[in-house]
């Protein structure tokens, strides 16, 4: 009993210096840092958007105010149904963040257990799998995305999807080449020799010493899915109106890109500081988790 209590504790102790290593080198990157500083402040917004702003301006029109200029009373000014731009742009952080993370969120899940099949088992059931996400790459994710829901029909559930099935492959290939390379290791082996189950083994003993790319994988994936909803939300097949999405309210303010500016102004600047957020953060966790870059 007296060992097993210690065995816990060590490996506790390794998994906590463990972290703490990476975000000592994390810290390191001035950029990762604004990054994830960023991050953090969208998240606190979303999270507190109803204290920041009201949700009946979000859908409140009010014609004696529509197109107005940002002034004190709208620092973003409103849109052409008179509604506050502001609020809209808080509550789209919220929308936007929800589909970036719950999309990397399934497609992880769903990839990677795909991926530790086929990197665990092999043979015929490594090349079914990889077979059917060869055919799911071969068609760019954005244009698999519009297909999917060009046939489910137009709406928030139907985006998130068409998202996650469009990211399920890279997860997949992925986690599958990430545990190739510790699949062969001799406590792998102990493992199977002291018959331990073939689940335990794959998500206990080697997914945790694979899921550095991982990590870095599902930032990346929040970005390009915050744009790639935005992209789908601004041709019409995405986030519907009246919710508060920034590639919806991009959709509605480009009649007035001219004299208006600031109708697509403000939401573009929140998708583009949020993704390239989420990119940097990403490039700080590709290098502190590299092996290779220890200090």
């Amino acid at each position: 009993m007296l060992r097993t209590r210690n065995n816990n504790t060590g490996r506790a102790g390794k998994k906590q210096s463990a972290f703490k290593e990476v975000f000592r080198r994390l810290r390191k990157n001035k950029s990762a840092m604004v990054g994830l500083c960023v991050i953090l402040l969208f998240l606190l917004v979303a999270i507190f958007a109803g204290v920041i702003a009201p949700y009946e301006k979000v859908i409140n029109q009010n014609v004696k105010e529509r197109l107005l200029a940002p002034c004190s009373a709208h620092p973003f000014g409103t849109d052409d149904f008179g509604r506050d731009m502001f609020t809209r742009v808080i509550y789209g952080t919220r929308i936007s963040l929800f589909i970036g993370v719950l999309v990397a969120g399934a497609s992880l899940l769903v990839g990677g257990f795909f991926g530790a099949l086929c990197s665990y088992y092999g043979g015929i059931v490594d090349g079914v799998i990889m077979r059917f996400m060869d055919m799911l790459t071969s068609l760019p994710s954005i244009l698999l995305s519009m297909c999917v829901v060009a046939a489910l029909g137009a709406s928030m559930q139907n985006l998130l999807i068409a998202l996650a099935i469009s990211q399920i492959p890279v997860f997949t290939r992925m986690v599958r080449s990430s545990m190739l390379t510790v699949v062969d290791m001799e406590y792998i082996e102990a493992a199977k020799a002291c018959g331990t189950h073939d689940g335990r083994i794959m998500f206990k003993h080697i997914l945790p010493n694979a899921m550095g790319p991982v990590i870095v994988q599902t930032t990346r994936t929040i970005s390009q899915t915050i744009l790639s909803a935005a992209g789908l939300s601004y041709i019409g097949l995405g986030v519907q109106p009246p919710t508060p999405e920034w590639g919806a309210m991009l959709s509605s303010g480009r009649e007035y890109m001219y004299n208006k500016p600031w109708l697509m102004i403000f939401p573009g600047i929140a998708l583009v500081i949020t993704s390239l957020s989420f990119e940097l953060l990403g490039d700080g966790l590709r290098d502190a988790l590299d092996p290779r870059l220890k200090d």
